[in-house]
C-alpha cells in the first residue's frame, strides 16, 4: 500500500462544491488535495459528447444559483466562465392555441397573468415583493452555519443572528416566512392567485427535483429556494453557461490548480480511514491511501456513512437516522441531438425564437403536475410527465454542428425503484409523446438521444436514489437538520470529518455555498489546534 504525502485537507470527490471548498482552503494557506473518482471533475456539472458532434450539460442543465461572493474570491470570470441569461423565464405550451410566458420582467409577467385572470395580474406584484422580502431573510442564512441543536456558543451565536433577522420581518411577512416553509405550494398559491395555468407557472419550482404532489406540505419551499439566485446581478434570472456547465466546473478547476490545489482524476475513495477516534486519511481503489489533518466529504451523507466509514465507528442511532435520510428526486434526464427546433402549434416555427431560448415546461395545471406525481406513486412512472426543456444551442454553437441542436430535458416522476432495464426506452418514449402533443415534430426531428435513468444517476454520480439534491429539500432536512439534527454545521459525528456538498446546508443546486461555508469552518477548526499545540 503506497501513502503520498499528507495534505491538510482531503476533499472526497471533485464535484463543483469540492472544488469550492479546495479553494477558499488553499487560499487559507492550507495544503489541499482533491479526489475525483471519474476522469473528469465537476460532478454532475460537467459538459460530455453523448452523440459525434453533439455536446451539452449531462446532468444538472441551468444557473442562476451560483453564488456571487463565490464567482468573485474564485475569479471564475477572469478564467472565462461567460453567462446568457433567457430572453424569457419560462414558456409554458397549454394547447394547440394557448400558451403562458413568465417573463423576466414582472411588469410583462403581470400583462400576462392578466389575459388568464384580472385579479392575478393585480396579484403578482404583491406577490414578488413578498417572495423578495422574505428571501432577504433567507438569503442571508444561507451563507452562515446552521446552529448544531444542543450545541456550543458558536451555535448559539448562530441561532441568534438568524433569530435577529425574523424579528426584523413584520408579522405579515412572519406569516409568509412560515407558509413558504410548511404548507404544500397548491394551498400556497391559491391565497394569492385564482386562474390554474397561473398556479401551474408558479408551482413547477416547487415540485422540480422533488418526488411530491404539490398538495404536499413542503413543497412551497421549492419555489423560495429557487427565486434565491443573481445572475450577472438580476435577481431570480436563469440562463445558460457558454460551454455548459461544465464550464463552471472548469473555471473552477483552473483557480484550484493556480492556488496549488492537488487535483487526483481517476482516484476513487473506498474508505475512509479513521484512527483514535479521528479521521486521518482515505483509500483509494487501488488500496493506496491519502493522509490528512482533515477529510472534507463532497459525497451524500447517505453514500459517506453507509459505503465508505466502517459502521463500527458510528452509532446505531446515527446510522438509522442516515438511512431514513429520504433521497429520491424520481428525475430522468434526457439529452437530445436535434435536426430542428421544436415547432409549438401554440407558437409556430423552427426559427429560433425568445421561447426556444427559455425555460419549455410541459404542465400546463395543477391537475397535470398532480396527476404527474400520482401515476408514479399507483403504478410505475407518469403517464404525462411533468417536463423542462431547455434548448442551449440556441445562445450557444460551441454544443451543436451548424443548424442542429442540443435540448436537455428534465422529466418527472420516474421513481428509482423500477425495473428501468426494462422500462427505459417506454419512459423515454413517453416523455417524446407529451412533447409531441405541443410540438408535434419533436419525434421526428430526434437524431440521437441520451436517457439516464434514476439508477444511471446514481450510479455515474453517485446520487443515492438519483437524487440530484444528495437529500430531499423538505423542512425536515433542511437548516439545522441537515443532513441530520445535531451534525448541521458541516461536521460529521467523527472528529475531523466534514460535509461539504448539496447533503449539507443550504443543500442542492449548482451554489458552491456548503463547499465555501465547509471551508470556513474547516480552516477556523485546524487554526484552533494550531494555536493549542
Amino acid at each position: 500500500m503506497t501513502t503520498k504525502t499528507a495534505s491538510d485537507v482531503v476533499i472526497i470527490g471533485g464535484g463543483h462544491n469540492g472544488l469550492v471548498c479546495a479553494c477558499y482552503l488553499a487560499k487559507a494557506g492550507l495544503r489541499v488535495r482533491v479526489l475525483e473518482r471519474r476522469s473528469i471533475v465537476g460532478g454532475a456539472a460537467v459538459t460530455e459528447e453523448f452523440h459525434p458532434g453533439f455536446r451539452n450539460s449531462t446532468a444538472s442543465y441551468t444557473v442562476s444559483l451560483l453564488a456571487p461572493e463565490v464567482i468573485r474570491d474564485l475569479r471564475l470570470k477572469s478564467h472565462g466562465l461567460r453567462f446568457v441569461p433567457r430572453p424569457q423565464a419560462n414558456f409554458l405550451p397549454l394547447s394547440e392555441r394557448e400558451s403562458l410566458t413568465v417573463h423576466n420582467d414582472d411588469a410583462a409577467t403581470a400583462r400576462e397573468f392578466a389575459r388568464f385572470s384580472a385579479n392575478d395580474g393585480r396579484a403578482l406584484a404583491g406577490f414578488r415583493a413578498m417572495v423578495r422580502e422574505v428571501g432577504d431573510i433567507v438569503r442571508r442564512q444561507i451563507g452562515r452555519t446552521p446552529p448544531n441543536v444542543g450545541g456550543g456558543v458558536m451555535d448559539w451565536v448562530n441561532a441568534g443572528l438568524a433569530a435577529i433577522n425574523v424579528v426584523g420581518l413584520s408579522m405579515e411577512r412572519r406569516r409568509d416566512l412560515n407558509d413558504l416553509f410548511l404548507k404544500p405550494v397548491a394551498d400556497f398559491l391559491d391565497t394569492w392567485f385564482e386562474n390554474d395555468h397561473v398556479k401551474a407557472a408558479l408551482a413547477f419550482d416547487a415540485v422540480v427535483g422533488n418526488f411530491a404532489s404539490p398538495h404536499a406540505p413542503g413543497t412551497a419551499y421549492g419555489l423560495l429556494h429557487h427565486a434565491l439566485g443573481k445572475l450577472d446581478g438580476v435577481r431570480g434570472a436563469w440562463g445558460h453557461a457558454i460551454g455548459g456547465m461544465g464550464a463552471i466546473s472548469e473555471a473552477m478547476l483552473a483557480e484550484a490548480l493556480a492556488l496549488g490545489v492537488n487535483v487526483e482524476t481517476e482516484s476513487e475513495v473506498t474508505e475512509v480511514v479513521v484512527e483514535d477516534g479521528c479521521a486521518a486519511g482515505v483509500v483509494l481503489a487501488d488500496g493506496s491511501t491519502r493522509r490528512g489533518r482533515a477529510i472534507a466529504a463532497n459525497a451524500a451523507p447517505k453514500h459517506l456513512y453507509l459505503d465508505l466509514v466502517r459502521d463500527t465507528h458510528l452509532g446505531d442511532e446515527f446510522l438509522r437516522r442516515i438511512r431514513a435520510t429520504r433521497t429520491e428526486s424520481a428525475v430522468l434526464r434526457m439529452n437530445v441531438a436535434l435536426a430542428e427546433l421544436p415547432d409549438f402549434a401554440c407558437r409556430p416555427g423552427i426559427e429560433a425564437a425568445d421561447h426556444h431560448c427559455s425555460g419549455i415546461v410541459i404542465g400546463p395545471t395543477m391537475e397535470y403536475l398532480e396527476n404527474a406525481y400520482l401515476d408514479a406513486r399507483r403504478a410505475d412512472y407518469s403517464r404525462f410527465p411533468v417536463i423542462e426543456m431547455l434548448i442551449p444551442s440556441t445562445v450557444d454553437d460551441s454544443l451543436a454542428p451548424s443548424g442542429q441542436h442540443v435540448a436537455s430535458l428534465f422529466c418527472q416522476h420516474f421513481p428509482r425503484d423500477r425495473d428501468w432495464n426494462t422500462h427505459r426506452d417506454d419512459a423515454a418514449d413517453r416523455v417524446f409523446a407529451a412533447i409531441d402533443r405541443f410540438a408535434p415534430n419533436f419525434s421526428d426531428a430526434v437524431i440521437a438521444r441520451q436517457v439516464l435513468t434514476p439508477a444511471d444517476l446514481e450510479q455515474r454520480f453517485r446520487l443515492p436514489g438519483g437524487d440530484i439534491f444528495h437529500g430531499a429539500m423538505t423542512p425536515d432536512q433542511l437548516w439545522s437538520n441537515r443532513p441530520i439534527m445535531g451534525y448541521a454545521a458541516y461536521r460529521g459525528p467523527i472528529s475531523g470529518l466534514y460535509h461539504c456538498g448539496a447533503g449539507a446546508h443550504p443543500g442542492g443546486g449548482v451554489t458552491g455555498l456548503p463547499g465555501r461555508n465547509a471551508a470556513r469552518e474547516i480552516v477556523r477548526d485546524l487554526s484552533s489546534r494550531r494555536r493549542r499545540r
